[in-house]
């Protein structure tokens, strides 16, 4: 009997910790890191830009929310003349430029970005790096 007790107090000790290893002391903690980002777009391209996000490919769509990627969104704006697209999502992960780099070398990310890049236009700061979008600085937050 003792035995019995013994071996149900290990298992639910294994799955309390199996169960808090992210508050655990030493574990990473994830912490929301929010993220803004601007691109331009070819007036030309909007409608099949728009089109493609109707319609996302689920594929790229886990391969996001699998890189701890969560409420993203894409805003359209046009200023004096010229069209932009706003990003912004929340990364709740622990290390983004792991996952940024898991995302990138994904087969099927690489199929939808020969898709979209041709859409935007970089603006020339990220054009100059080899990037199509700009990271943005936050300003303010209201929590």
């Amino acid at each position: 009997m003792k035995t019995v007790i013994a071996m149900g107090v290990m298992i639910v000790g294994v799955l309390f910790l199996a169960g808090c290893c992210s508050v655990c002391p030493g574990s990473p903690k994830p912490v929301v890191k929010r993220i803004q980002m601007v691109t331009g777009i070819k007036p030309e391209k909007i409608a099949y830009y728009k089109e493609l996000h109707a319609h996302p490919w689920p594929a790229v769509t886990k391969m996001i929310q699998d890189c701890h990627i969560r409420n993203f969104s894409i805003s359209l704006k046009q200023i004096e003349g010229k069209y932009y697209l706003f990003g912004y999502f929340e990364y709740v992960g622990t290390d983004l430029d792991a996952d940024m780099k898991r995302m990138a070398a994904d087969p099927e990310t690489q199929r939808w970005w020969k898709e979209t890049d041709p859409c935007q236009s970089p603006l020339p700061d990220a054009a100059s790096k080899g990037k199509v979008w700009d990271n943005m600085d936050e300003v303010y937050f209201l929590k």
